[in-house]
């Protein structure tokens, strides 16, 4: 007669909570439930371990499965060549050195490099081997700059991969929708729903979209819910007005400037501001007119300031701030606002006739000509008027590298935004020949890369110059790694005499010979390296 199994055992509540306690505390301290001490304690404790790891995970209920994934889309774009996508890999394997002294070496830094091959290879419309996606993400993870350019060079494929992986995430907020397909402007019930409907984010995408096909349609978008945004909502929708920003926006501006939120009125004052014939710019112009004339009754003619005595509230309406920040006085603080707004175009007539260089060569009187000058300088900025930023520049060969009257090196680095790229960068070359690189760093930043051959012959001038000075190599190490990442790669071939150790005279640094040809060697070999990375990616 066949026996009857007896019944498993019932599991005892904690009794895995029990067998790990014994583990920690070893079983000399704590010896397994049921079992006596002794030698072969550390056995039934392994034994009474697996019977409750099989018991634990038989009692496991079955779980709903997960819905599958779906497939991550397709990226149309031609596929990267092949020497090209070996350079990308390498590029995302490169970690910036740790040596001390700040002592690099030779060797180039790639991940400085990156940015521009990323804008090289969307120019050439490459699609990202999808093999390099979480490298490429972990690189816009650390490295803000490098999102917009690694997320339109990852396609699509990378935001299907951010919404896996929580690290990724802000693939996912710089995408409007989170990578959905913004409404075509003809899809008016689309564009419509999503403007009401949509996330922050979405909205702010889309107007900024609407606003560089159609300026007029989005205004209106805009207009349509104006009342009912949030303050901090409104400032931002307000600022996408800046694309194609022109007059048919000034009667929508003129209401903004009784907005409740006072950076929106600010906002919306600027931009009338930039805009020479709106009635905000006629208003200020009329004020800042009042507090500058010309004196002749001295020796030669002179600028007399006289700023204004109070803020009205009609003042405060188009935009001007009434209280300064600290150690700024108040009539001062005024009237910059007054002259920054004001047309430039106003000044010759009221001014004798004279033109924005002789305007800007006038002595004036009474110490304001610091508040003038760089009320000015924030006008030709505002107001994209490349005459008066010549004027204000003055030449880049003056003795004085501050440039005419007050105008600060980081005032003119503003000013050469306003003019064209071959202009600025001859302005720069004349700039660093006379001045040399130790203030030339914020102005090299403003201009197009590469440099103009101008530019890139007086920079290295520069450096040779001061190599030859026997000066720190590591003074100039900005200017050096701009110029690895800025100067045409054709210009390596002109550096090799460059390589050799100096000789150091008796006043140079120590030392200085050898870091300044290991600095050049890094430069030529960087130069090449970018020569081959173009010539891998191909033509545009």
């Amino acid at each position: 007669m066949p026996q009857t199994p007896a019944p498993a055992q019932a599991p005892v509540p904690g009794a895995w909570e029990e067998l790990v306690t014994s583990a920690l505390l070893g079983t000399e301290r704590r010896t397994p439930p049921g079992h006596a001490p002794g030698r072969a304690a550390p056995t039934a404790l392994l034994d009474a371990a697996a019977v409750e790891t099989v018991r634990r995970r038989a009692g496991l209920r079955p779980a709903r499965s997960a819905e599958r994934l779906e497939p991550a889309p397709e990226d149309p774009r031609p596929p990267l060549p092949a020497a090209a996508a070996r350079r990308l890999t390498m590029l995302l394997a490169d970690r910036p050195g740790t040596a001390g002294g700040g002592r690099r070496g030779t060797a180039p830094d790639l991940m400085e490099l990156l940015p521009q091959w990323l804008a090289a290879a969307n120019a050439r419309g490459f699609a990202a081997p999808p093999q390099t996606l979480p490298a490429l993400l972990d690189a816009a993870r650390g490295r803000t700059d490098l999102r917009p350019a690694t997320l339109t060079f990852a396609g699509p494929r990378a935001l299907w991969l951010a919404r896996l992986n929580p690290d990724w995430r802000f693939a996912l907020r710089a995408a409007p929708g989170g990578g959905a397909a913004l409404p075509r402007p003809e899809d008016t019930a689309r564009v419509r729903q999503l403007w009401e409907e949509g996330l922050f984010a979405e909205r702010v995408a889309l107007l900024a979209a609407l606003r560089a096909r159609d300026a007029a349609g989005a205004r209106e978008l805009l207009a349509s819910t104006w009342p009912t945004e949030r303050a901090e909502d409104r400032l931002m929708f307000l600022d996408s007005l800046r694309t194609g920003l022109g007059p048919q926006d000034e009667p929508f501006l003129e209401r903004a400037l009784a907005d409740r939120s006072r950076n929106v009125r600010a906002t919306a004052a600027e931009l009338l501001s930039a805009l020479p014939g709106s009635a905000l710019a006629a208003r200020m112009a009329a004020r800042a007119l009042t507090c500058v004339s010309v004196d002749r009754t001295g020796a030669a003619p002179a600028i007399v300031v006289e700023a204004p005595h109070e803020c009205d509230a009609d003042m405060e309406r188009d935009g001007v701030v009434p209280k300064p920040p600290a150690g700024r006085g108040e009539r001062s603080w005024w009237f910059g606002q007054l002259v920054e707004a004001a047309p430039l175009g106003t000044w010759p007539a009221r001014l004798g006739g004279r033109t924005p260089e002789e305007i800007v060569a006038l002595p004036v009187a009474d110490d304001w000509q610091s508040e003038l000058h760089a009320a000015w300088c924030r006008a030709a900025v505002r107001q994209r008027d490349a005459g008066w930023a010549r004027a204000l520049l003055g030449s880049p060969t003056a003795p004085e590298a501050g440039g005419p009257g007050a105008v600060s090196l980081a005032e003119r680095a503003k000013l050469l935004g306003t003019l064209n790229a071959g202009e600025r960068a001859e302005w720069v070359a004349g700039f660093i020949a006379t001045h040399g690189l130790s203030e030339a760093f914020q102005l090299l930043g403003m201009c197009a890369v590469p440099w103009a051959a101008p530019l890139g012959r007086a920079v290295v001038d520069a450096l040779n110059i001061a190599r030859d000075a026997g000066s720190y190599p590591w003074s100039f190490s900005g200017v050096m790694g701009l110029a690895e990442r800025c100067l045409d790669p054709s210009e390596a071939g002109r550096l090799d005499g460059l390589l050799a150790i100096p000789d150091e005279t008796e006043d140079a640094s120590p030392g200085a010979g050898g870091y300044w040809a290991e600095a050049f060697q890094r430069l030529v070999t960087t130069l090449r390296l970018r020569a081959a990375m173009t010539e891998e990616l191909g033509a545009p």
